[in-house]
């Protein structure tokens, strides 16, 4: 079932999100499977909770459909409960980031080139992954949106001005999207 995407200006997306147990009422892999549908609809590559509604600590990623341009993206499709970085590379890189959330923005955002991430699975099972360019910097997107946090949160005071007016569109309900979303 494809899920709206909740846009930029919803409660949702700063609220601080809470750690998933394994007796909870929700069906997760229902979960996961609606949020990897919307995410391929919506033509992104990686989907946190709070973007479809729920303060949870669990996103999804795929980037199978990156492949060609970064090869270390080809099998990566996952979920990701309860996750936190545990470890972050002092190398840092730039690239230029969007986001569902905030449809129609796009900036240059620096992060640490690699990560190490604790997670669990959908079978809550625990794991360590060591996670490097690409795949890392989608991590670290969806990982903050669990943090109460956007990609605009991370561009410099000039930038952040620039974008000031699209951020309010959005917030207002000026703004259109080519997938299903919440104002």
């Amino acid at each position: 079932m494809i899920l709206p995407i909740y846009l930029y200006g919803q409660p949702v997306l700063r609220k601080p999100t809470e750690d998933i147990q394994p007796d909870t009422d929700l069906n997760i892999k229902e979960l996961i499977d609606n949020m990897q549908e919307t995410l391929t609809t919506a033509e992104g590559c990686g989907l946190a909770a709070p973007q479809v509604g729920l303060s949870i600590r669990l996103f999804v990623v795929d980037g199978t459909e990156l492949k060609d341009e970064y090869p270390e993206c080809a099998d990566f499709k996952k979920a990701f409960l309860n996750p936190t970085i545990v470890e972050e590379s002092d190398e840092k890189v730039t690239y230029s980031e969007g986001c569902l959330s905030l449809p129609g923005i796009s900036e240059n955002v620096v992060r640490p080139r690699t990560i190490t991430i604790r997670y669990q699975d959908p079978d809550f099972n625990w794991h360590e992954d060591t996670l490097t360019d690409f795949q890392a910097r989608i991590v670290q997107h969806e990982y903050d949106h669990l943090e109460a946090h956007v990609f605009t949160d991370r561009i410099s005071p000039i930038r952040k001005q620039f974008v000031k007016g699209k951020l309010s569109n959005i917030a207002k309900g000026k703004t259109v999207s080519r997938y299903k979303y919440k104002r």
